[in-house]
């Protein structure tokens, strides 16, 4: 049999999901389409904070009150997390979601929040009140706290499908997680993967292709949900340190060894603005990126590879 792509669509982490298998064996391919949503779910239901026995969820009950124990590989991501956050000088930060749940972005009208609010917030956000303990136990130091990883957890959730589907032999495959996409091997034809990047003034129409025969892509934009305020556009990402959503970048794309990596930089570049992520980025093996500012200004980091689309 000739090979063929197969292809699976799921909506998963509040997610559109797509897998797909390049093989000339449909009952394999179906068989690690179906191990790899079973993974994704396995996934969600530790880390999602919309269900009452997450981990994330037991994690923010207790704050302020006790240490949890958590699973291995929780407690992994939770310590690569906070290493993220200070490379990023906190740009990053899972501790975020209590200054999000200060703004309401789908509304027509907007009032940002009163200072005394969002100063009492800013005193329960910080990944430094983040405590990571002997035995896999972590504790969040202030009552009120919340963690949250809507900013790295579809990236987590893509890495560890692709290394299933290594470890079980899968040649060619991508895992598309709403723009977080890991790729193994190449299409059918031989050619690398083509990840499109969306229009910031169109999402419906392509401006740029990055061909990828390794690795992963991820994609933060603000053109979807944002809010304008005194004449500017406001992000839904926000700044840790301040609580204020970020102006200035549109769109952020990260290319890099995986996609977890690539996810969390999206938006912390977003956080960060042009100069100091296009400086970091290029401390960074391996690691490129694209941002369009509010301009609408293409900025590059060095050596990255794209085309422009037709």
């Amino acid at each position: 049999m000739p090979l063929s792509e197969f292809r699976h669509n799921q909506r998963l982490m509040g997610s559109a999901f797509e897998l797909v298998i390049v093989s000339n064996c449909k009952v394999r391919a179906q068989k690690m389409l179906s191990d790899g949503i079973e993974e994704i779910q396995r996934i969600e239901s530790l880390l999602s904070e919309f269900r009452d026995g997450s981990v994330t969820a037991v994690l923010n009950k207790n704050a302020g009150k006790r240490s949890i124990e958590v699973p291995p590989e929780v407690y992994q991501l939770i310590r690569r997390c906070l290493q993220l956050s200070a490379l990023t000088q906190g740009a990053f930060d899972i501790t975020v979601k209590p200054l999000k749940s200060l703004y309401d972005f789908k509304r027509k009208s907007f009032s940002m929040p009163e200072p005394r609010t969002l100063k009492d917030t800013l005193e329960v956000t910080g990944y430094h009140l983040v405590k990571p303990g002997k035995n896999n136990r972590v504790y969040l130091s202030r009552p009120g706290m919340e963690i949250s990883f809507a900013s790295i957890g579809k990236g987590y959730a893509a890495d560890r499908v692709r290394r299933r589907w290594l470890d079980q032999g899968v040649e060619r495959g991508v895992i598309n997680a709403s723009g977080d996409l890991s790729v193994i091997g190449r299409k059918i034809d031989g050619s690398p993967w083509k990840i499109g990047i969306a229009d910031p003034e169109d999402p419906s129409k392509t401006l740029l292709y990055i061909p990828l025969k390794k690795g992963s892509v991820a994609t933060s934009g603000n053109y979807e949900q944002y809010f304008m305020h005194d004449g500017r556009r406001h992000a839904h990402t926000i700044d840790p340190k301040t609580g204020i959503p970020v102006t200035g970048i549109k769109s952020v794309t990260v290319s890099g060894p995986n996609a977890e990596l690539c996810d969390a930089l999206a938006t912390s570049l977003t956080v960060m603005g042009v100069e100091a992520g296009l400086y970091l980025i290029d401390q960074l093996p391996d690691t490129h990126c694209l941002i369009i500012d509010d301009q609408n200004k293409l900025h590059s980091s060095k050596n990255i590879i794209f085309e422009k689309a037709n």
